[in-house]
């Protein structure tokens, strides 16, 4: 992996330094250039946990990802600039109050000088800059509030606080895991009608002052918390792609696996 063509992807300029401002800053220069989107599921190209693929896609092609993609893409970079981060294992909170199962989402733990951060650039709407991990305190964000707590005795849990309530976002053990231990969720999200990742496109990028965000017939674009939605036709789906977010993509052949 070439470094600064990936450095050079997310406009991150000056040294890469073992410290909380650069890791801060990285974050916040990969949210703002590199989107989060599944399109690949839906467009017959299957997703590898390969690092060499997943860089030809997101930095060469100039592509997107989800989770698996965009934190195991962003944790290489990471140890390849020196800093020490893992990847854990997180377990997202669903609609009817339950948790996903293991491995649902892949995040990233970096420790500075016993400091241990919660970096995550592949769950769509979130923090924009790495989150400390301690439960007293809650955290200010540019993208919001967020708070950590405990679960129960084995699980940390980082919630997003909307008019002063605690909205659970997933939960995750301090626990190093490895990038193929995935596969198999991985999997699951691209051939599965029980994803939530199989039921329709999906793009989304963070921007200064809002987001914009596009599905299979709906455009919605967040501005200074104005949100203005446009809706077309699907068939126009492949120029919203274009005008929004300068991507083109060929449609593969269907999905192998073995």
């Amino acid at each position: 992996m070439d470094i600064s063509q990936y450095l050079k992807r997310i406009d991150f300029q000056g040294a890469t330094s073992i410290d909380e401002d650069v890791l801060f800053k990285l974050q916040k220069k990969h949210l703002l250039n590199i989107p989060f989107e599944n399109l690949d599921i839906h467009y017959g190209k299957k997703i590898n946990l390969s690092i060499d693929e997943i860089y030809q896609k997101i930095i060469i092609d100039k592509r997107g990802g989800f989770c698996y993609e965009l934190n195991g893409l962003f944790h290489y970079l990471l140890k390849q600039i020196g800093f020490n981060a893992k990847l854990i294992s997180a377990r997202v909170h669903t609609k009817n109050g339950e948790y996903s199962p293991e491995y649902d989402h892949l995040a990233i733990i970096v420790n500075i000088e016993n400091n241990e951060y919660l970096v995550d650039v592949g769950f769509g709407k979130f923090s924009l800059e790495p989150l400390q991990l301690q439960t007293t305190e809650r955290i200010e964000d540019a993208f919001g509030q967020f708070k950590f707590d405990k679960h129960d005795i084995n699980y940390y849990r980082i919630n997003e606080i909307i008019n002063n309530n605690l909205i659970p976002q997933y939960i995750f053990r301090d626990k190093e895991r490895k990038f193929q231990e995935f596969e198999e969720r991985c999997k699951f999200h691209q051939t599965s009608n029980n994803s939530h990742f199989t039921k329709k496109k999906l793009i989304s990028i963070a921007k200064k002052d809002g987001r914009i965000t596009l599905n299979n017939s709906q455009l919605k674009y967040t501005r200074l918390g104005i949100e203005e939605e446009i809706e077309f036709k699907e068939n126009e789906f492949e120029t919203k792609l274009k005008q929004y977010f300068d991507i083109e993509i060929e449609k593969g052949s269907s999905q192998q696996w073995l």
